[in-house]
């Protein structure tokens, strides 16, 4: 039950994000994030906060939206990195780290869909999600053009998501995207 609650948060604020994305190119007569003006940090942030009810804004420091760094892991038990250039909370209680990076992806988030709540596992209530400037939300993968391939989610959640090795812990959410909102996992 409990997987099912973090996986209808997850797809709710999914939901939110492409329909935010979507009227933001719409509003600015853009056909992608960075001709719309999603071009720095600072745009990213003032997007969520124009797009999305934001209930906390803790700006550089990642406590009280997200759990301290180090109560973070990956379904191994790894340590996991959550470090983002700002943070913030929703009114639905979902917090995030956003990261600018303007480069093969326009910016990730590390969405937390219960707040500071445990497990704090990456693919449990923690999940990186990557947004392209075509406005398309996935994963990360190797080819870096979204959509992602089912292959390329595949190789990201085992390269990944439950290695026990390493610092990178992408890949749950494309695997949930492949397996059709359900985490199989």
């Amino acid at each position: 039950y409990q997987r099912q609650s973090y996986l209808t948060q997850l797809h709710k604020f999914y939901n939110e994000l492409s329909q935010a994305l979507v009227h933001y190119q719409t509003d600015n007569n853009a056909l992608s994030l960075k001709e719309a003006g999603l071009t720095s940090q600072e745009n990213l942030n003032a997007f969520f906060k124009n797009y999305f009810k934001i209930v906390n804004d803790c700006g550089t420091t990642q406590t009280p939206c997200l759990a301290p760094a180090s109560e973070y892991k990956n379904i191994a038990g790894r340590d996991i990195g959550t470090g983002c250039s700002s943070y913030m909370t929703i009114a639905s209680g979902a917090s995030f780290g956003l990261k600018y990076t303007g480069g093969k992806y326009v910016f990730a988030i590390y969405l937390d869909v219960n707040g500071q709540k445990g497990p704090n596992i990456a693919g449990r209530d923690i999940f990186a999600i990557y947004i392209y400037n075509n406005g398309l939300i996935d994963d990360n993968g190797s080819e870096n053009i979204a959509p992602l391939t089912f292959e390329e989610r595949e190789t990201s959640f085992n390269e990944n998501c439950i290695q026990t090795t390493g610092s990178t812990w992408y890949g749950c959410f494309g695997k949930i995207l492949n397996d059709n909102w359900q985490m199989t996992y």
